[in-house]
């Protein structure tokens, strides 16, 4: 029963849509994925009629939500949510309008620091009303100005670099209740990356349900030490590639990152 929790389609910033992103874990013979975009439900639907035809393929309704917390940002999972709740609609709108703002504005930075890109060159990477960071590096790859996206949030995109722009702020309070308050699991995303890792410690605080202790960026050691955190406080282990639709070492992210549902008993009993 393996299931890979953490994936991107192109209703935000992914490469692939709802469709092809079922149709890719079938291949890697996956029993279930959760559809977690930034900020956004619209894919869930479309991936779970889809899933109708492929029998005993399971797919969860997720969302992820990017927080700021004493200026580093906190991306917070969350599963098996009401995705048509109208208080989550009503903010995922204004995330999405916020979002459409801020990546225009990062492409006027991309222009003053002397490149030339465009709206055009941008939307050729995303659609969907929505811009995101990777659509941005993307298409700065196709100009040649950098080589891969990576490089594209290392010298460019990131928090304190030159063309970044900062995002519409929520709390992780706030997105942890309202998980809460429409029927879901909340889930602290790849821990592993954050700088100040005493952030673990207050979402704990906060009541989370979990960790994503698997995860495409962590190192095994990464992976061991969060695992013995949510042990010792009897939270949820989840994990998952982040899968956006790039590729590492050659290798597509979907299907080497999973966690066995039969090991997650809170999960098991949802589905």
């Amino acid at each position: 029963m393996f299931f890979d929790l953490h994936i991107h389609t192109n209703h935000s910033d992914g490469l692939y849509s709802p469709n092809e992103v079922v149709d890719l874990a079938i291949e890697k013979n996956l029993k279930g994925i959760a559809i977690t975009d930034h900020d956004t439900v619209t894919g869930i639907e479309i991936a779970l009629e889809y899933g109708k035809k492929h029998n005993d393929f399971i797919i969860i309704p997720g969302i992820e939500f990017s927080c700021i917390f004493e200026d580093e940002e906190v991306h917070i999972l969350g599963y098996f949510i009401d995705y048509k709740n109208k208080e989550l609609i009503d903010l995922t709108n204004t995330l999405r309008k916020s979002r459409w703002n801020r990546g225009i504005d990062m492409i006027k930075k991309v222009n003053e620091l002397g490149m030339t890109l465009t709206l055009e060159d941008v939307m050729e990477f995303s659609g969907k009303g929505y811009i995101g960071r990777p659509h941005i590096a993307r298409a700065m790859i196709k100009k040649g100005y950098i080589s891969n996206v990576s490089e594209g949030f290392d010298k460019f995109l990131d928090r304190g670099k030159p063309a970044y722009v900062d995002r519409y702020k929520i709390s992780v309070g706030e997105i942890i209740s309202l998980i809460k308050n429409i029927g879901g699991i909340s889930i602290l995303a790849h821990p592993g990356l954050l700088k100040n890792k005493e952030i673990i410690d207050y979402c704990i605080s906060l009541d989370i349900n979990g960790l994503e202790c698997i995860h495409s960026k962590h190192s095994e050691e990464d992976t061991n030490l969060l695992m013995n955190i949510a042990k010792r406080n009897n939270l949820i282990i989840t994990g998952g590639s982040d899968f956006h639709g790039d590729s590492k070492d050659g290798k597509e992210l979907l299907g080497n990152y999973f966690i066995n549902i039969d090991d997650n008993p809170k999960f098991k009993e949802r589905i």
